[in-house]
């Protein structure tokens, strides 16, 4: 065990004094992830307050053939801008930007509205535009509001319930606790994790091999008498080293920044604090030389040090695409899942967040798995390494 230590020194230390790498791979990966996504869900949260709070604004042309529709829509708040506009017009001005939605009354709508017959409007609306999506969304409600109203009018003048017209009323119940909503958002947080825990140890696990390699050093490495298996579990321990602390960095970030994230405002809440932070580095910790030996057996086949981050940029993507699969498709945690490497963190990782119990058979199940296939890969770079290709 002793080469095996004094391998493991030599790569952390030295990695310690390349300044550059360090920052890029302690800071820039595990703090800037975070920082990102902390922003981009408060800006998120931020505009949906703001948008239920801010009044609808709607353009409406031809009102003086809906008096009543123009009265109802001042009444519940709605800003109307008023203009007169053909229908070609309306929609070249929603194409052009000059109005976001136009709400049209054709000539014919009041002679069918006092026929009780469907009176049409015409709502204009670009939904390549989000922005302008959510405004005609919203004015489709209050115009849907508006219909039934009349309706209801209606039915009550001909003597007629109109509680008939409503043979069922559903009344939804939302059983998602507030961490559980907070998924919602927080979902994709896994991800910055692993990225992270991953992004620690790629500029050691390319230069404790490629790197040397391109130097010179790594022939003079080999020729000293020490098992194989010894030097690869030193370069490995390093790795998984630096990948550690990385991976405490960002959850540290993540528990920091989500304090100033605004969830409450919208009935959510984030199970994010020191105990979860813990239970997150336990759930990821036998990711860690996983990921070590996958990055070092990957980059022990290239000549240079440009070849290794090449290959291993992308394989850096094959760990999270379960992740992207797990989101698509609405992944709930069972125990086959769990023999999946990455994807079994994340759905433990996520259950943690909903406030979520999880089963101790299922972490065994994934710690088990990941130290498997770790075994496995690093068999295979210690194999590697004895061939007499490593010299050339």
């Amino acid at each position: 065990m002793r080469p095996l230590f004094v391998v493991f020194a030599k790569e952390f230390l030295e990695n310690l004094r390349d300044r550059r790498t360090l920052l890029s791979a302690l800071l820039f990966g595990p703090l800037f992830g975070p920082i990102l996504f902390g922003l981009m869900v408060s800006r998120m949260l931020e505009q949906s307050v703001v948008e239920s709070e801010v009044p609808l604004k709607l353009t409406i042309s031809g009102s003086h053939y809906a008096p009543g529709l123009t009265q109802y829509l001042k009444a519940r708040g709605v800003k109307l801008t008023f203009s007169e506009l053909s229908e070609n017009e309306a929609r070249a001005a929603v194409r052009a930007g000059v109005y976001q939605v136009v709400l049209l009354v054709p000539e014919e709508y009041p002679q069918l509205f006092a026929a009780s017959k469907p009176a049409p409007l015409l709502l204009f609306a670009d939904s390549a535009d989000s922005q302008t999506r959510k405004i005609a969304d919203r004015a489709r409600g209050v115009l849907a509001a508006y219909g039934s109203t009349i309706a209801q009018l209606r039915l009550e003048l001909r003597g007629v319930n109109p509680l008939l017209s409503l043979p069922v009323a559903v009344n939804e119940v939302d059983v998602a606790t507030p961490t559980g909503r907070a998924v919602v958002v927080l979902g994709f947080m896994t991800y910055f994790v692993l990225f992270a825990l991953l992004m620690g140890g790629l500029y050691l696990a390319i230069d404790s091999t490629a790197g040397e390699r391109e130097r010179g050093s790594l022939e003079a490495l080999l020729s000293l008498p020490v098992a194989r298996s010894a030097l690869v579990g030193g370069k490995i321990l390093a790795t998984c080293a630096y990948m550690c602390i990385s991976l405490a960095l960002s959850l540290t970030a993540f528990v920091y920044v989500f304090r100033f994230v605004p969830l409450e405002r919208i009935g959510m809440s984030a199970n994010l604090g020191l105990k979860t932070a813990l239970i997150f580095f336990a759930i990821c910790l036998p990711f860690v030389p996983l990921g070590a030996t996958l990055m070092t057996f990957v980059a022990s086949f290239t000549r240079s040090y440009r070849e290794a981050q090449t290959y291993l940029t992308t394989v850096l993507l094959v760990p999270t695409l379960p992740i992207a699969f797990a989101s698509i498709y609405s992944l709930k945690p069972t125990s086959s899942l769990m023999f999946i490497p990455s994807l079994s963190q994340h759905l433990l990782m996520t259950s943690v967040l909903k406030d979520e119990s999880i089963r101790l058979p299922d972490v065994l199940v994934s710690a088990a798995a990941s130290l498997a296939l770790a075994l496995l890969l690093f068999v295979l770079t210690a194999r590697h390494w004895r061939r007499e290709t490593m010299l050339g």
